[in-house]
């Protein structure tokens, strides 16, 4: 490969969290916008998040097509006396494959612990539901240079759901540093390299078969034109884009990028 990439080891996937963002006839548009571009198995992968709310219209427009989606979030225990609360099962009831967990809007704004992290990722395994597990450091603890003890502590909590050997990876790590979401602040690809290395090697201790198998995403203001630099790098293997993914020409150019850098142009 000219990108440096593994192979056909892992593949890439772009995903967009539309947040709380977005009505039915948003989430009508931005969809067929995306199925209209003739996304294929051969592309990248593809994964939408919108508001629960937008689910049923995602995958009325979407059911049957190569693109997915998943829940923002979930609650740990399957039903029950939780209100305002949504079950794995709940996601799997409206075609959801993934579900968003750990984002750090979630840790910082509803307080959500590493521990609390751990029981939704294995609600959502238990629901069949793949969790993509956001990690990432403030802008004070990357000044104060405790990156790399901030990720060691999020990864590790974790690490008890991960597969076992020769088992296929059994969720996705997006890396988020908390400093570049929505600010137009971005981690220089040799940057972000440098910690999805950190985060594999992590991962590598306790299971290298995994650690070669698992996506690790990038997040963080990635745009068309940062796209496939940042993609291009070895053990970066996609985005997880948060404003972008508003505009339906933006993303699309996202994952054109994704397109290039995973066949190797």
């Amino acid at each position: 490969m000219t990108n440096g990439r593994k192979g056909d080891v892992r593949p890439i996937m772009v995903a967009g969290n539309w947040k709380m963002n977005g009505l039915n006839a948003d989430a009508e548009h931005l969809t067929q916008a995306i199925l209209d571009a003739g996304l294929t198995p051969a592309s990248p992968e593809v994964v939408l998040f919108p508001p629960f709310t937008l689910l049923p219209m995602v995958h009325q427009v979407a059911k049957g097509s190569s693109l997915r989606w998943g829940g923002q979030n979930l609650f740990w225990e399957s039903h029950g006396a939780y209100t305002g609360e949504i079950s794995g099962a709940m996601l799997r009831d409206h075609g959801c494959r993934y579900v968003l967990i750990g984002h750090s809007e979630r840790r910082q704004i509803f307080q959500e612990t590493d521990e609390i992290v751990l029981k939704k990722v294995k609600a959502a395994l238990h629901s069949g539901l793949i969790p993509m597990v956001c990690i990432g450091e403030s802008e004070q603890e990357r000044l104060q240079g405790n990156t790399e003890e901030v990720l060691r502590r999020q990864v590790e909590a974790i690490l008890p759901a991960l597969g076992s050997a020769g088992q296929q990876a059994n969720m996705v790590l997006a890396y988020e540093p908390i400093w570049a979401i929505g600010t137009g602040k971005t981690a220089g690809p040799e940057q972000a390299q440098e910690v999805h290395a950190f985060v594999r090697g992590l991962i590598a201790a306790k299971n290298p078969d995994i650690a070669r198998k698992i996506l690790l995403l990038y997040g963080g203001s990635v745009k068309a034109n940062n796209a496939q630099s940042l993609f291009s790098q070895p053990d970066i293997d996609g985005g997880l884009v948060g404003g972008a993914s508003l505009q339906a020409a933006e993303f699309l150019q996202i994952c054109q990028a994704a397109h290039v850098v995973a066949r190797g142009l």
